[in-house]
């Protein structure tokens, strides 16, 4: 071979030996980018701060998405569990104040009856033994919906069979001689819409019982139930006190009670695990009331679960 032909190839090995260091050096550069970038992720990821971005389709990034993505599923389990952490401990505080009045009411109304037996102390102390089951109950039961501990189950239900099952409920409540309302609901064929009947029933149950406490005597409670083309909507009318204009973002909070019906007994609690039930069954909850008039509560539910 000649000198001219070897002087060729040293070229060529020269140029493969170059390529191959400045492909090698630009690999290395690529994965020290690729770990600097996976660093960053996970010091993010310790701070719940890591967000979505965007990778091109190259192997090292699939990995590098695929991480990300990883991550970003450790992060926001962490911020779900602080969550509900928080959930437990609202809870936890929420339990403790509101038992506080019915456990010194039987405290005393027991001291009493040892002092002198007393058929009024005895059903005294029943009121507020239910009334304390009532309200740790309905604390639970918020609880675990709100943390996911209760699963909603929608399926295709009649709503009339709910609304029947509502009215026999609450009849005694309604018939009782000091308040003697009327509850008027006409049944027009089915109507059907996505539920869960078990806890739907307890939301509108909430509602109507709630009309039924603030109703004036031998007043009227209308339901009415309409079609639309994507909800069922059910009106629970009553010709009650009213809520206030100002009052109207409010009563669907945990434990609001208005000032105007203090002397009325309750605890608050039933509108906001009414509203919990429904807004988790993808339907709504809507309100239009009158001082002095009485109030429509209108609740939506989807015929079709998405």
């Amino acid at each position: 071979m000649g000198d001219e032909a070897m002087s060729y190839l040293n070229y060529i090995f020269l140029g493969i030996a170059i390529i191959s260091l400045l492909y090698t050096t630009w690999r290395n550069i690529k994965i020290k980018k690729t770990l600097k970038k996976i660093d960053d992720m996970l010091d993010l990821a310790t701070t719940c701060k890591l967000s979505q971005e965007r990778f091109d389709e190259s192997m090292l990034s699939k990995v590098e998405s695929k991480f990300n993505r990883y991550l970003l599923g450790l992060a926001s389990s962490e911020i779900n569990l602080h969550q509900q952490k928080k959930n437990i401990e609202v809870l936890v505080s929420d339990i403790s104040h509101q038992i506080k009045t019915p456990i010194a009411n039987i405290s005393l109304y027991s001291e009493l009856l040892i002092e002198n037996p007393s058929e009024e102390y005895i059903n005294q102390i029943i009121f507020q033994t239910e009334k304390l089951k009532f309200l740790i109950q309905s604390l639970v039961k918020t609880s675990r919906l709100e943390n996911g501990i209760i699963k909603l189950i929608p399926s295709n239900n009649n709503i009339n069979v709910i609304i029947e099952s509502i009215i026999k409920s609450t009849e005694y409540k309604a018939k009782d001689k000091d308040k003697n309302i009327k509850i008027v609901y006409r049944e027009e064929g089915e109507h059907m819409a996505f539920f869960d009947p078990k806890w739907t029933e307890e939301a509108i149950y909430n509602i109507v019982d709630n009309s039924i406490k603030y109703s004036r005597d031998n007043g009227e409670i209308r339901i009415i139930v309409t079609e639309y083309p994507l909800f069922i909507r059910i009106d629970i009318i009553d010709n009650g006190i009213g809520i206030s204009e100002d009052e109207m973002t409010k009563i669907f909070k945990r434990f609001y009670r208005s000032e105007r019906v203090s002397a009325i007994e309750g605890v608050g609690i039933g509108l906001y695990l009414a509203r919990e039930i429904i807004q988790g069954e993808n339907g709504y909850i809507k309100v239009e009331s009158q001082v002095g008039k009485g109030s429509t509560f209108s609740i939506f539910l989807p015929k079709d679960y998405k």
